[in-house]
C-alpha cells in the first residue's frame, strides 16, 4: 500500500514537464493532488487530464509564486478543496528565462529569477507550514547548477538554486523537531522544454555523451524520486540535496 494514499500534496509549477510528471506519480501513488500554474491553460488541463488517467483526483490553481496574494490564494484554494492539512509540499516552479553575460545583466532579470525560483520557495513554504502536521514532507527543486554554477549565461539560476540547497539544510534542523522533514533534488541534464528553449542541440549531445550513463534524464525519473523523498519510505531522511544526474557529477 502506498504511503502517499489519502494524503494531500501541492505541486508548484506542476503543469507541465518535471511538474507534470511529479503531479501524476504523486496522483498515481495515491495523493490527492493541487496543480499550481501561472499562464498556460492547456498545459494545465492536459495535466489534469493525466492525473484523471492515472485514477487520480486534482484541482488546479492559478498563482505566481513570487506573489504573496497569490500564494495566500492558492492556499485558501487547497483548504477548500481538500481540507485544512497539507502532507507533501513540492516546490517545483521556476525557471531560468534566459541565457545572459555578466554585461547583459539587469536588475529586472535579476529580480525575475531569484523571486520565482529562490523568494517562491520561501515564501509558499511559509504560507504552507501552518497547516503541515508531523509526517509531513517538503521537496524542493534544486539543480546540478547550484553545484556546480551552471552553464554560460546562467549565473542568476545557480545562484538560485544554490540558495534552495541551502535553504533546505537549514530548515531540515528548524523543522526537524516539529515532524517535518524537506529535501532538495538536484536534476542534470532532464529531457525537457527548459533545454529545448535554452540549450542548444550539440551541447545537450556534448552533456550526454560525457555522461556515465550515456543519456538524458527522463522526467519521470526526477518524480520518481520526489515521490521517494515525501513518502514515509524515506522517514529519516531529511537536509539532502539528492542527485540525479546519471552519474555526470557527485557530491
Amino acid at each position: 500500500m502506498s504511503t502517499l494514499k489519502g494524503k494531500v500534496a501541492v505541486v508548484t509549477g506542476g503543469s507541465r514537464d518535471i511538474g507534470r510528471a511529479i503531479c501524476v506519480k504523486l496522483a498515481k501513488e495515491g495523493a490527492k493532488v493541487v496543480v499550481n500554474y501561472l499562464n498556460s491553460e492547456s498545459d494545465k488541463d492536459e495535466t489534469l487530464a493525466a492525473i484523471k488517467a492515472v485514477g487520480g483526483e486534482a484541482i488546479a490553481v492559478r498563482c505566481d509564486v513570487s506573489k504573496q496574494e497569490d500564494i495566500d490564494h492558492m492556499v485558501a484554494e487547497t483548504k477548500k478543496a481538500f481540507g485544512d492539512t497539507v502532507d507533501v509540499l513540492v516546490n517545483n516552479a521556476g525557471g531560468l528565462f534566459a541565457r545572459k553575460t555578466v554585461e547583459e545583466l539587469d536588475e529586472k532579470f535579476y529580480n525575475l529569477v531569484m523571486d520565482v525560483n529562490f523568494k517562491g520557495t520561501v515564501f509558499v513554504t511559509q504560507a504552507f507550514k501552518p497547516v503541515m502536521k508531523k509526517g509531513s514532507s517538503i521537496v524542493n527543486l534544486a539543480s546540478q547548477a547550484g553545484r556546480d554554477g551552471g552553464g554560460g549565461g546562467s549565473a542568476i539560476y545557480a545562484a538560485s538554486k544554490a540558495a534552495v540547497m541551502a535553504l533546505t539544510r537549514n530548515w531540515a534542523k528548524e523543522l526537524g523537531p516539529q515532524g517535518i522533514r524537506i529535501n532538495a533534488v538536484c536534476p542534470g541534464l532532464i529531457g525537457t522544454k527548459f533545454h529545448d528553449d535554452f540549450t542548444a542541440d550539440q551541447v545537450r549531445t556534448n552533456v550526454a555523451n560525457a555522461t556515465p550513463l550515456r543519456r538524458e534524464g527522463a522526467p519521470e525519473e526526477v518524480a520518481d524520486l520526489v515521490a521517494y523523498l515525501a513518502g514515509d519510505e524515506a522517514s529519516f531522511m531529511t537536509g539532502n540535496n539528492v542527485d540525479i544526474n546519471g552519474g555526470l557529477a557527485f557530491s
